[in-house]
């Protein structure tokens, strides 16, 4: 490395090397305040209240609305949540949960319109203790699938690599949202 002296690793930064890098700047919000940065305040609740950009909102319903989860497992990982505080699901109105119902089947057709998965992984954690992140407000997962999703970057460097940032996804999903009647 003609030029750089390793004595200063300030010069060594961008240097090729061996070495693949995935950056995910994001994560050191979830990394810094730990699996529960929200205890004194609710995300689900303050969203609404937000622009959908800044959100991450891609639909809003009467009862309930869809939003990017801001730690994706995968890219488009949508969660679906009632506009209402509540933990659980038994706790929803009829009204909410046939929201829930429609929001989710729309997501998994828009999904799969942009992003041409191959299947999808749907559930709620209900409770921390059933790995909820946010126990007390009720959202259901949406994430997307695809066939060669599973290498060995999660299961042996428990690392994801997302390919788009969360505000092109948002978008992409949005603009396929089909109009509201």
């Amino acid at each position: 490395m003609d030029g750089v002296s390793l004595d200063d690793p300030g010069h060594l930064a961008g240097v090729p090397d061996e070495f693949q890098r995935l950056w995910t700047p994001h994560r050191m919000v979830y990394i810094q305040n730990g699996p529960q940065p929200h205890r004194d305040s609710c995300p689900f609740c303050a969203a609404p209240d937000l622009s959908d950009e800044e959100a991450l909102i891609v639909a809003r319903g009467e009862h309930a609305y869809v939003l990017l989860n801001l730690f994706p497992y995968n890219s488009g990982h949508l969660l679906v949540c009632p506009y209402r505080h509540i933990a659980l699901y038994d706790e929803a109105t009829d009204a909410e949960t046939a929201e829930i119902a429609s929001l989710t089947q729309t997501a998994m057709r828009v999904i799969r319109s942009v992003s041409k998965n191959d299947g999808f992984n749907i559930g709620m954690n209900q409770g921390e203790v059933a790995g909820a992140g946010i126990a007390a407000h009720l959202h259901q997962h949406i994430v997307p699938r695809w066939a060669n999703d599973a290498n060995f970057l999660p299961i042996i460097a428990k690392t994801k690599a997302l390919p788009q940032l969360l505000g092109e996804v948002r978008a992409s999903l949005a603009e396929a949202w089909p109009a509201s009647d």
